[in-house]
């Protein structure tokens, strides 16, 4: 590529469009933090009918161009992301050195007084990882192998188990496949939490008992209450199954509850994880500084894209704290782990009845097997439309 010119020339999202096959789906509630308010929650179980034609389903890309014919891909990404980068982000990075990683992480950081974290740190990572993937593609090699790595032929994952049912029997059905395909754990959402009263507390500690019958003493269970408890409600639950060991309890509170993170961590023995909805370093610092948390889960997709989730391997590793990506996307945490220290980066997440929808769109799209996830090998991320799913793809506008 020497000699090209990587000025950007182009930032635009692109809609992917096509039908799913429709499939029957049981789905459990998930605990969330609106809970508390009994007109908006959600039924435990949602059902829907696998009969009937194909659905219609849609995701969103990014696309950066340059002038010297370079491009970066990245998604699917959210449509918080997508309006950030049409509405304020894009016509900025025009002519902007798409090489220039830190500089332009920097400027994209400045560039909007109110907008740091939320929406628009989402929109600054989904470019941040575009751009990861066009200078992959110019110098001919996956984004892990310009991080620093393989640090491993492959990367174990765990199973997160979101929408899964809770039903006897089937719960346990699906704990006993996990463990035996080779997960290195499992991962379990409460339906429940203190807007559903004192009463549905047994159900989230029969949850736990149900799990360690089928998956004995040792086999990793984490379990994630979606920032939708309390101190007392979380202490209560812990102390209750503190003897079944759960190797965490995520996000009990809102990310920002320090001073509640830090009563529930004196006292309770069960590992503490939190991440996904800090936004960056200076988000993520107190909670490492204080030692109020065993696990850091920030995303990529969410916390400033490749680029942060790299520096804060490195505060995570300074503190003694393992990072293991959050979940949401693949292409992105995939590439930063395969790149780190399994000390650092143990293992990913894989949401096993997440990921096939939403990268149904994507050829070649990670799959588990045998528990652990191939390392890519394509140039940067890898990100191939399916043009037999993918019938019509087109520029994409908020309006």
């Amino acid at each position: 590529m020497t000699g090209s010119d990587s000025r950007i020339s182009s930032v635009e999202v692109l809609v992917a469009e096509g039908l799913e096959p429709a499939r029957a789906e049981r789905s459990q509630r998930q605990v969330r933090p609106l809970d508390l308010y009994a007109e908006h929650r959600a039924p435990l179980v949602r059902e829907r009918d696998g009969a009937g034609p194909a659905l219609a389903k849609r995701a969103l890309y990014l696309r950066i161009g340059t002038k010297g014919d370079l491009e970066g891909l990245y998604g699917p990404i959210d449509e918080e992301a997508a309006r950030v980068v049409v509405s304020d982000l894009g016509e900025f990075l025009v002519d902007q050195d798409a090489l220039a990683g830190e500089a332009l992480w920097d400027k994209l950081q400045r560039l909007d007084r109110h907008g740091r974290h939320g929406h628009m740190k989402m929109g600054i990572s989904a470019i941040d990882n575009a751009l990861w993937d066009l200078r992959g593609k110019a110098f001919g090699v996956p984004v892990w192998r310009l991080l620093g790595g393989p640090s491993r032929t492959s990367i174990p994952a765990y199973a997160s188990t979101l929408g899964i049912p809770h039903d006897p029997g089937e719960l346990e059905k699906s704990a006993k496949q996990f463990a035996d395909a080779g997960f290195s754990g499992q991962k379990w959402f409460f339906a429940h939490g203190p807007g559903d009263g004192w009463r549905a507390m047994a159900t989230n500690i029969e949850l736990v008992e149900r799990l360690r019958v089928v998956v004995g003493p040792v086999h990793p269970l984490m379990f994630d209450a979606f920032m939708a408890w309390d101190v007392s409600y979380a202490r209560r639950w812990a102390s209750a199954v503190e003897h079944l060991a759960p190797a965490w309890l995520e996000e009990p509170l809102a990310p920002g509850s320090y001073a509640g993170y830090s009563e529930l961590r004196r006292g309770t023995r069960v590992p503490l994880a939190a991440g996904e909805h800090l936004y960056d370093r200076s988000e993520v610092l107190p909670f490492l500084r204080e030692g109020l948390i065993s696990v850091l889960q920030t995303d990529p997709e969410w916390c400033g894209g490749v680029t942060e989730l790299v520096r804060l391997c490195g505060l995570a590793e300074v503190f003694g704290v393992p990072l293991i990506p959050h979940g949401h996307g693949l292409h992105a945490a995939l590439h930063v782990v395969a790149s780190r220290s399994p000390e650092v980066c143990p293992m990913m997440e894989y949401l096993v009845t997440v990921m096939p929808s939403r990268y149904y769109f994507d050829k070649g799209a990670p799959v588990p097997k045998d528990g652990k996830l191939a390392l890519p090998t394509a140039p940067g991320f890898g990100i191939q439309l399916d043009p037999e799913r993918a019938t019509k793809v087109s520029p994409w506008s908020p309006i």
